[in-house]
């Protein structure tokens, strides 16, 4: 099976919204969701107007970035209890989170989560994420049922995902889906010809998502969905909606993203269709 050969639900497009982060402060952000009221409003709205999963990122009561198992235990049931969204959280927490507390995500018990597979520079941090981590996050997510979205900053963990497969067999739910994340400072850049690029190194019969960094946002969408993928928008990769203009809130970017999807002829997918996609237990 080819990376463009149909699977359930793959002629429409998945729309992922990651409404956090944790780079934005709170302060330079007033609009950016990071208390668990204000989430769970944002995942209502984005699945009101096409989102299928939200990728999580959790803040404490200073807004600052956290991995507390119990506020992502409390923040994927609350999310659960009030949408039908695909709950995914990040791994990836902040540059500077340990090992262990990346690990311990995975006990929150969410349906997806992130493996990001390999070290990158990250504007001027270092995201690491060595081997031996990369292997342990994808056996946590086999022995706990919780399916992987690979994340891919730069072509060769394109290479290093074909490796982990083929040493260590295949994510939880049966299906590879990756992300491909671009435009970061340090990464890939965000344009058709390094998606296209990419595309030539999907391991066979996976899907793949693509994520638009900044500037590179909606570029990186459009091309996606022209290439047969799924798209990732929210206010952890952007800010800006147009030149000098804000985003108003999640809600927006999901809202264009879907416009577009049914422009493409690849309408937004919901979440029941797109948990056949990717292998999600019902």
């Amino acid at each position: 099976m080819s990376p463009s050969t149909p699977r359930p639900g793959s002629s429409g497009t998945l729309i992922t919204v990651a409404p956090t982060g944790a780079e934005h402060s709170k302060a330079d952000v007033p609009n950016l969701p990071v208390t668990l009221e204000e989430l769970v409003r944002t995942a209502r709205d984005c699945e009101r107007v096409g989102a299928a999963m939200i990728h999580i990122h959790v803040r404490d009561d200073d807004a600052r970035p956290t991995l507390d198992l119990g506020r992502l235990k409390e923040t994927v049931a609350a999310v659960r209890e009030n949408t039908r969204l695909i709950v995914q959280l990040s791994t990836g927490g902040a540059v500077t989170d340990p090992e262990s507390a990346r690990l311990g995500v995975l006990d929150a018990m969410p349906d997806s989560a992130s493996c990001t597979m390999g070290t990158v520079n990250f504007g001027d941090d270092v995201f690491l994420n060595r081997w031996e981590f990369v292997v342990a996050l994808h056996k946590g997510m086999q022995e706990r049922g919780i399916v992987p979205e690979y994340e891919i900053f730069d072509l060769g963990q394109l290479t290093a995902l074909r490796r982990l497969i083929d040493e260590h067999g295949l994510p939880a739910g049966g299906h590879v889906h990756l992300d491909l994340v671009m435009g970061v400072p340090g990464g890939m850049p965000g344009d058709t010809e390094t998606l296209a690029a990419a595309l030539r190194l999907v391991p066979d019969g996976a899907t793949f998502s693509a994520t638009g960094v900044g500037r590179t946002s909606l570029p990186v969408l459009l091309a996606s969905l022209s290439a047969g993928g799924h798209v990732r928008v929210g206010m952890e990769d952007t800010l800006s909606y147009a030149r000098g203009e804000r985003v108003r809130d999640n809600a927006q970017l999901v809202a264009r993203a879907a416009g577009l999807a049914k422009i493409a002829q690849r309408p937004p997918v919901g979440p029941e269709e797109s948990r056949v996609l990717l292998g999600v237990a019902s």
